[in-house]
């Protein structure tokens, strides 16, 4: 072949490769993808590659979304922005349950927690997960039994994929146990628990009331037994089970420790609250391990070695709180809501983190193989409270959520106040109560 030729060849050659090239570069980014981590992207129309957005993320908690998730998330998505929108978790529910029945904006992706889930399933306004494009049941075999169905539906909607889990625990001054000469191993029944508080509490300036309590609120006496169980306040069949013996024996037990003068008739997230941290006043605080971050982080850091932690008496075992993500239906940018939740959900890495930082319990349960769960932790003398939360999760029963879940809780509320503050009758209380909920809820 002549060389004219062959360099005639050589470069028609070289304008198909760059023609080639520049097809293959012009080409439209998927939407769906399966990088290293496993993590799979929902396909949308929306593409989120070709520019900069921003999302909208509701919660009530700060802390770990801005500091670790909200950086990382950013960092793998650099045109996603994400606008953290906190307020506080009532208010945060209430506000997104009316957006929602009004048609106002709702935010991209909006966190709830187990108590507001029944209410939410009622209404409706969040799109159902476990369907296409988003096929949520993929990470189901991944995360904890008990939180999963949490998050479901009676009629088999899912309305959020559980990002944090709150195994209950007690959390208790081991130096105060100490001055008694008490083991922690000898308390086995929420008696007891009542016995060493008949030891602890005194009335340390002669005025004639206890200075120091077993503890701060008797409600969350009531509230151990309450949340422990495969059921909560309906059967499966929605019909009211508020008078059964499990809630009797937590408004007798709540009124024991009240008469006794064991409880100081302090609520919760107030200042009194916080000084019995800081002061040692109350022997004992019931609630999910997300506490120990607060007692530790601001509440009362500098009881550090003071206090350990341990599980509820009579075998009980339950959660104490946790969060969902979902997708409101009239999200503007539900691709990259999605790509958020399954950053936030299903990244073991991004759950370890913000369980080291915050004490946010990972709801993935291949992160309980992470060494940091057979660590002792300093601020609990040493104790490895990450394993015994652990092994309290794979104790907890599914349970039995209801759209009248609210009706239900505020109807014992009111009705433990009437036992605690003007000594009625538990069972009395609680027949009342079920008849409220029952008139309610039109059921008979």
């Amino acid at each position: 072949m002549k060389k004219d030729s062959l360099k005639s060849l050589a470069i028609m050659g070289m304008l198909i490769f760059v023609l080639l090239l520049s097809a293959c570069s012009s080409k439209a980014p998927e939407t769906s993808q399966t990088p290293a981590n496993n993590e799979k992207v929902a396909e949308s129309t929306e593409n989120t590659d070709s520019g900069p957005i921003t999302i909208k993320v509701a919660s009530w908690a700060d802390e770990a979304m801005v500091d670790v998730v909200i950086p990382a998330f950013e960092k793998k998505y650099p045109n996603i922005k994400v606008e953290p929108v906190i307020t506080e978790i009532n208010e945060h529910h209430n506000s997104l349950l009316t957006k929602i029945a009004a048609g106002a904006e709702v935010p991209d992706v909006a966190f709830f927690e187990i108590a507001h889930i029944g209410k939410f399933s009622g209404k409706g306004g969040f799109v159902d997960l476990s369907k296409a494009p988003y096929n949520a049941t993929q990470y189901k075999d991944k995360i904890v039994p008990y939180a999963w169905s949490q998050g479901m539906t009676q009629d088999g909607r899912m309305l959020g994929i559980p990002t944090d889990i709150a195994p209950a625990t007690i959390f208790y001054r081991k130096d105060k146990f100490d001055e008694l000469g008490v083991s922690i191993d000898d308390i086995k029944t929420m008696e007891d628990w009542i016995e060493v508080g008949k030891k602890f509490a005194k009335d340390i300036d002669g005025d004639g009331t206890n200075d120091r309590w077993l503890i701060a609120d008797a409600t969350n006496i009531y509230n151990m037994y309450a949340k422990s169980g495969g059921t909560r306040y309906f059967d499966a069949e929605g019909n009211s089970i508020v008078d059964s013996p499990n809630f009797v024996k937590a408004f007798e037990m709540a009124k024991k420790v009240r008469e006794l003068g064991l409880d100081a008739g302090i609520g919760e997230w107030s200042n009194e609250w916080y000084a019995t941290f800081q002061e040692g006043t109350a022997l004992m605080a019931p609630s999910g391990a997300w506490l120990g971050g607060h007692i530790k982080g601001w509440i009362a850091p500098d009881t550090a070695g003071k206090w350990r932690a341990t599980n509820f008496p009579d075998g009980m075992y339950a959660s104490w709180g946790g969060s969902f993500a979902g997708i409101p239906a009239d999200a503007k940018h539900k691709d990259a809501a999605w790509k958020y939740i399954q950053f936030v959900a299903t990244r073991p890495d991004i759950q370890l983190a913000q369980f080291k930082a915050y004490d946010m319990f990972p709801s993935l349960t291949e992160t309980y193989d992470s060494p940091v769960f057979d660590e002792g932790d300093e601020f609990y003398g040493g104790q490895k409270v990450r394993r015994l939360w652990a092994e309290t999760a794979a104790e907890i029963p599914n349970v039995i959520t209801n759209v009248n879940d609210m009706i239900a809780e505020r109807a014992l509320g009111t009705a433990l106040t009437e036992v605690l503050e003007n000594d009625k009758d538990p069972k009395v209380a609680l027949k009342e109560a079920k008849k409220i909920i029952e008139r309610k809820t039109q059921r008979r």
